[in-house]
């Protein structure tokens, strides 16, 4: 199976190079798809550089800044290899776990897998406050969806090409995690979780999600328990 890579990136400057070395060392993307969602520090130049200089890029530019569900749902709708993957920018998520988070779906076992960061991998320690919510939107998740997610909010999400494409997403910013993890679960799809490492930023190393975040989460959670 292939894989189309998907990245949404604003404001990653010091970054973004740095996690695509990373991804060509682990040599398993055969797309990867820059959505630059309007960033104004210099990433859109060195995206324009790098994909001119590398053929297994492509990039699709927002004039002005959408939001991170925005950017990953045009990337999805670009994407045209067997599996999609979600990779952030930010250096949270390793591309060496990538093979782990194939090997469900390579093995018939699942159609979509999310890298859990709370199955036991090494991680550095995070603010206090985020993983309680995180903790909290995955319970009210599994409560109103009969599932036992151990993370829900991850950004590490593989899935089919076919079902993703499918499926009517609307999200523009982090309400992208609650809205497609409620309609795969709605529609009964095979989700594997595998552990993850994981490296948190802070606010001073550039983290954009706000606690404001939690709340339209957990709306959004209510919402599409009843509606699609």
């Amino acid at each position: 199976m292939e894989l189309s890579l998907v990245m949404p990136v604003f404001n990653e400057i010091h970054t973004v190079e740095e996690i695509l070395r990373r991804i060509y060392a682990v040599g398993i993307a055969d797309e990867i798809i820059l959505v630059d969602d309007g960033s104004v520090d210099g990433t859109s130049e060195l995206l324009q550089r790098l994909v001119d200089e590398q053929p297994l890029l492509q990039l699709i530019r927002h004039e002005t800044n959408q939001g991170k569900g925005a950017a990953v749902r045009h990337g999805i709708s670009a994407a045209t290899k067997d599996l999609v993957l979600i990779q952030d920018a930010d250096l949270e998520y390793d591309p060496r776990d990538i093979p782990s988070l194939l090997q469900p779906i390579q093995e018939g076992n699942a159609d979509v897998v999310y890298g859990s960061r709370f199955l036991g991998a090494p991680r550095r320690t995070t603010m206090f406050w985020h993983m309680v919510a995180n903790k909290l939107l995955t319970l009210m998740t599994n409560l109103l969806y009969n599932s036992i997610l151990s993370d829900m909010e991850t950004g590490y999400k593989l899935f089919k090409r076919e079902l993703i494409q499918e499926i009517p997403l609307h999200s523009k910013r982090f309400d992208f995690e609650p809205e497609i993890t409620a309609k795969l679960l709605k529609r009964k799809l095979r989700i594997f979780e595998v552990p993850i490492s994981f490296n948190p930023r802070e606010y001073h190393e550039g983290k954009k999600i706000k606690l404001k975040d939690a709340f339209q989460a957990v709306w959004t959670l209510i919402k599409y328990r009843f509606v699609d």
